[in-house]
């Protein structure tokens, strides 16, 4: 018997050192990351496979559920390509309801609200204000109609009316990244606040305007930084009042300093900003108004112009590129709408995490509460997001996906980032033409999240 075991212990003894030798150097590194005082009392896990074999080419805690950050938008942007496909676009109806005399019509324009992420959007040429002003204009010619008076409103049904997932944290509701998921979205849901900061550190900094404009007033805290400093300022909704508190520094020495904030009642902005553009027109002349969003209901008379978003690809694309938060609470609501009939997050989660089980990827390694990673309870293991990226490389939609990982360090692949958590995970091709999937979280490190950035790329770098 002892014997045997000898022997089964020289045999797994070898196995596992030609894993190790297959890449030692990134053994090393790694060793060598987790004796650095960053992650002393951090939770570390790395998971890289061989793309062409699927083979382990380095595993650690490749099965513990740690916070992703935006590297949970991999598995968001890969469930939304399986699930709706490659040329989804959402789709927002306008229609008339009223009487039409001449040319004139007396009567509404209702907006079925669909929960487009990209309506007024500067991103794309076909979304942005001027472009919808211009389509909306040739509608209602087409329908022989040049005057209106009447107003616009939202009709908002079979969606979820809570904008902002659960986990989400007070600091970030009032900031650009914290923007909700509304039924009706614009502008990403966001805003400027154009600020005038003193002329030296400790000065107070002056509000100018916002813009758009937004139905609410500022309590302003601000006070001017060094000229290095950067964007230090923080916007929270005050609960209960249409007012927002702005703190924190922004530097000194410039005319200017932009930083942007989340709409407050994003349903409402949106009515209020596409009712300015056809009243710039000339052609709705408001005369009297009532409650503009209307819930529960079926949108009222004809439809006239159907607003087309674009296609997915250009959506993950940004998604991924730029880490739009809000992009990702409306798929994973898209993704309820279509499969349950209602535009729910947590019903998005858990169609997320059964079209993943039934790929091999077990509901607890994918425990998440958004789907963009912003939430600080979410978890995930390594061994989930590998999985998911290796089911990617395989499919036609793979092209469009992998177009979308930013590149970092010469890789391709999906950066996060929230407090005290960074993640990398993508793919990479060596000099020598193997090609890895890989996966590197880290939560709870201390110090300076770019020293640590550059630590993780030290052991990525094996890879290369």
């Amino acid at each position: 018997m002892r014997y045997f075991l000898a022997v089964a212990v020289l045999l797994f003894s070898k196995a596992n050192l030609r894993a190790q030798q297959a890449l030692p150097g990134l053994q090393k590194a790694f060793q060598a990351f987790l004796t650095d005082a960053q992650v002393r009392y951090a939770a570390v896990s790395l998971y890289v496979i061989d793309a062409a074999t699927g083979k382990t080419v380095l595993a650690h805690n490749a099965r513990i559920g740690l916070a992703p950050a935006s590297t949970l938008k991999v598995v968001t942007s890969a469930t939304a390509f399986d699930l709706l496909g490659s040329d989804f676009r959402f789709k927002t109806d306008f229609y008339f309801n009223g009487k039409k005399t001449g040319s004139g019509w007396t009567g509404d324009i209702y907006i079925k609200a669909a929960g487009d992420p990209t309506l007024g959007s500067d991103r794309y040429a076909g979304t942005n204000a001027a472009a919808l002003r211009t389509r909306l204009t040739t509608a209602l010619q087409k329908a022989g109609i040049d005057r209106i008076n009447g107003q616009v409103k939202a009709v908002i049904s079979n969606h979820d009316l809570q904008a902002v997932p659960d986990g989400w944290i007070y600091e970030d509701l009032g900031n650009y990244y914290g923007a909700g998921s509304s039924a009706l979205i614009w502008k990403e849901n966001q805003y400027d606040l154009v600020l005038k900061p003193g002329s030296k550190a400790g000065e107070p900094v002056a509000i100018i305007s916002t813009e758009p404009a937004q139905s609410f007033s500022f309590e302003n805290a601000l006070s001017t930084g060094t000229r290095q400093s950067g964007d230090n300022a923080y916007i929270y909704p005050v609960p209960g009042t249409s007012r927002a508190l702005v703190k924190g520094t922004v530097p000194c020495c410039v005319d200017s300093f932009v930083i942007s904030g989340a709409v407050l009642q994003p349903n409402e902005a949106g009515v209020q900003a596409i009712q300015n553009l056809l009243q710039e027109t000339g052609i709705l002349r408001v005369q009297e108004t009532t409650a503009p969003v209307i819930y529960d209901a079926a949108a009222p008379g004809t439809v006239f112009f159907t607003q087309a978003s674009p296609s997915l690809d250009s959506m993950v694309y940004w998604f991924n590129r730029k880490s739009i938060n809000l992009y990702g609470e409306a798929l994973l609501k898209q993704l309820a709408l279509q499969g349950k009939g209602k535009a729910d997050t947590e019903a998005g989660i858990q169609l997320l995490q059964q079209h993943w089980q039934q790929r091999g990827v077990q509901t607890g390694e994918i425990n998440i509460y958004d789907g963009s990673g912003l939430s600080p309870l979410d978890r995930i293991t390594t061994t989930a997001q590998v999985n998911v990226l290796a089911y990617a490389r395989r499919q036609p939609w793979y092209a469009a996906f992998y177009n979308s990982l930013p590149e970092y360090n010469g890789m391709k692949m999906k950066s996060g980032t929230i407090s005290d958590v960074k993640g990398f995970c993508g793919y990479h091709r060596s000099r020598a033409g193997r090609e890895y999937i890989f996966s590197f979280l880290v939560n709870n490190y201390n110090g300076s999240g770019s020293s640590l950035t550059q630590k993780m790329f030290k052991v990525l770098n094996e890879l290369k």
